[in-house]
């Protein structure tokens, strides 16, 4: 396929969709009107098998659905797609595949909240993981490091109209490509996950970008995209970094500015640039100029 443009997916701050206005009071007694951030269920099947209920602000429904199949293990790389079918007013999505899956051993009904502890914890995500071989030859210059993190804190998104949103990024070098998020980093990182199968995006050059903590599943999920290079403006788990070592992920964490810190997969990292003279993260402006950290 044709080379991605810079960002050339993003959050919509303008989808009326995705964000409500409401009242209430703030720290004075004053009324106020607040901007939300919305989050609705989105029931998913593969066939006519029930997987899951999601929930989800509502955008890019296809990645997402395609996204959560990968990362569950429940589409494999030689099952073909043969349709996607959305039902918004009964908020539910079919995955159609050319062979029919049963996964009824594997799968017990559950509602996914938006809590970061929970996640999509179901199914054997280390599955494969043992059988994945990162490539070794992908570098991250931390000249495109600082570029690359300014460029996303920089980007309009719904984290500074409304807050209480994560956000993923897939990038190569110090371009951003695809900018997705939603009320659970799950669910961004799975609409990432199936933008690139439905796209046909390989991940061994690319790099992804969270803003949420490097935990033992942004890990593992981030191995199964074969994405050798995982960055956060947040930090640590211990399994986190113990399982980015076990895959020889590079795992770059507290990014802010010309600050970082790597605990795993460091010769991936290029030193070209001085980070003294790397300027320091700016201020965060939403477009009604309200500043958020």
């Amino acid at each position: 396929m044709a080379k991605l443009k810079e960002f050339a997916v993003t959050p919509d701050p303008d989808d009326h969709r995705l964000v409500e206005r409401v009242t209430g009071i703030d720290h004075e007694g004053n009324e106020v009107t607040a901007t939300v951030t919305v989050e609705r269920p989105l029931t998913l099947y593969l066939n006519a098998q029930e997987i899951v209920t999601m929930m989800t602000i509502g955008d890019y429904p296809e990645y997402l659905a395609v996204g959560y199949l990968v990362n569950q293990n429940m589409l494999l790389a030689d099952d073909e797609i043969t349709g996607i079918d959305y039902e918004e007013d009964i908020e539910t999505i079919v995955v159609r595949t050319e062979h029919q899956s049963d996964f009824e051993d594997k799968l017990k009904k559950k509602t996914l909240t938006s809590g970061c502890a929970m996640g999509t914890v179901f199914g054997d995500l280390m599955e494969k993981f043992d059988e994945i071989e990162l490539p070794a030859s992908t570098r991250i210059r931390t000249s495109d490091l600082y570029r690359l993190v300014k460029k996303i804190n920089m980007a309009p998104s719904l984290y500074l109209e409304a807050g209480a949103i994560h956000g993923c990024v897939l990038a190569e070098d110090d371009q951003p490509l695809i900018y997705m998020e939603d009320v659970g980093r799950h669910n961004a990182v799975d609409k990432i996950a199936g933008y690139m199968r439905i796209n046909g995006i390989s991940g061994d050059d690319k790099i992804f970008y969270t803003t949420g903590r490097l935990t033992s599943e942004m890990v593992i999920k981030t191995v199964q995209m074969s994405i050798p290079i995982l960055i956060s403006r947040s930090g640590f788990t211990a399994w986190g970094v113990e399982l980015a070592r076990q895959a020889d992920l590079t795992l770059i964490g507290r990014a802010r500015g010309k600050r970082f810190l790597a605990l795993s997969g460091e010769r991936r990292i290029e030193f070209d640039a001085d980070a003294d003279v790397a300027s320091d993260e700016p201020g965060r402006q939403s477009r009604k100029g309200a500043n958020r950290a």
